[in-house]
C-alpha cells in the first residue's frame, strides 16, 4: 500500500473514477461538518473536531470505504441493512450513489458524540 503524505497527495493518486467519488464524499463531509477540519490520519482522509476524529473514508477498488467508528454502525443499523458493514466499517459500492440523507447523520451524530452531548 502507498503511504502519502497528505490528503492533496492521496486524492491526486487515485484513478480517476475513484477520485470523482472521493471528491465527492470529501465536499459533502465538509458541508455536513463546517466546524471540523480535514486532516490526514492512518493513511486515509478525515474530518476531526473538538480534537476527535468524526469519520475517515478511503478509496478501495470495488467501494468507497467509509469508517464512522463503531457506534454510528449500532445506532443506524437499520439504515444501514443495504450496506457491506463491520464494527466501524461501511462499504459503498461505486454503482450506487453515496447516501447522502445517511451520511449527513451519522456525522451529525458523531459531532454530538464528541461534543459530549
Amino acid at each position: 500500500m502507498e503511504k502519502y503524505a497528505n490528503v492533496a497527495e492521496y486524492m491526486a493518486g487515485l484513478p480517476e473514477m475513484q477520485q470523482n467519488v472521493a471528491q465527492i464524499m470529501r465536499d459533502l463531509l465538509a458541508d455536513a461538518a463546517p466546524d471540523a477540519k480535514e486532516v490526514f490520519s492512518y493513511n486515509m482522509p478525515a474530518i476531526k473536531q473538538n480534537g476527535k476524529v468524526l469519520v475517515y473514508f478511503a478509496a478501495t477498488p470495488k467501494h468507497l470505504g467509509f469508517y464512522p467508528t463503531p457506534a454510528p454502525i449500532v445506532a443506524f443499523e437499520e439504515q444501514l441493512k443495504d450496506f457491506q458493514t463491520s464494527k466501524g466499517t461501511i462499504q459503498i459500492p461505486y454503482g450506487q450513489p453515496l447516501p447522502v440523507k445517511l451520511i449527513r447523520e451519522i456525522v451529525a451524530f458523531r459531532v454530538k458524540e464528541v461534543s459530549g452531548e
